[in-house]
């Protein structure tokens, strides 16, 4: 099936190129989303007539793109999620929770507009394409994290596994302590006795 792209489409073409495409990608993405209409020649003469009011408007909102993406671009954005020890989340985050990330702290970022390869399934720091116009993309952290505290620490650059082993090193060394203080506590009722035994025998 051909259409005229009425807009650049990432991986087929430039606008006003004419494109064969499967008729159910045209029907289902193309032609709803107001990309492209089908290549008959009143089509292809209708989009001649407006080329020049279409280009403009591209125009605009591309500038309008990159003014959002010199914002956006390297935002670090809070996702908490529950997860195992190990750092595997039960459950995924996904595009629309990078979108309500981005959107809660003041940037209007929509899930269709983040392009996630696979659902992110661990904690820690994970780079995400955001794009805000065919010819605009922006990258973003997501930060995901048990909590805002363990988040802070993933921000300052270390791991869920340094950050685990840091916890059982701690909890080893209070053990240890622990221990150390019953010992001693232990050796001073030892103590005790012998020094009452001496008092009794003077």
């Amino acid at each position: 099936m051909q259409v005229i792209l009425l807009e650049r489409v990432a991986k087929l073409g430039q606008m006003g190129d004419v494109v064969d495409v499967k008729p159910g990608f045209a029907r289902n993405f193309l032609l709803p989303q107001g990309k492209a209409k089908t290549a008959s020649e009143a089509n292809i003469a209708s989009f001649e007539a407006q080329k020049a009011q279409l280009e403009a408007r591209n125009l605009e909102t591309k500038k309008e793109a990159e003014a959002l993406a010199a914002k956006l671009d390297g935002q670090q954005f809070i996702v908490i999620r529950s997860a195992s020890d190990a750092g595997a989340l039960y459950g995924s985050v996904t595009p629309r929770d990078a979108a309500e990330a981005a959107t809660a702290d003041g940037f209007s970022v929509d899930k269709k507009q983040v392009a996630l390869i696979s659902p992110i399934k661990d904690l820690g720091l994970h780079s995400v394409s955001v794009k805000l116009h065919p010819e605009v993309e922006a990258t973003i952290k997501l930060n995901v994290a048990r909590s805002a505290e363990e988040a802070e620490l993933q921000a300052s650059g270390k791991s869920i596994q340094e950050l685990a082993a840091e916890e059982e090193a701690a909890a080893e060394y209070e053990i240890s302590e622990l221990f150390d203080d019953i010992g001693s506590a232990a050796s001073d009722d030892d103590d005790a006795p012998v020094e009452a035994a001496g008092e009794e025998t003077n």
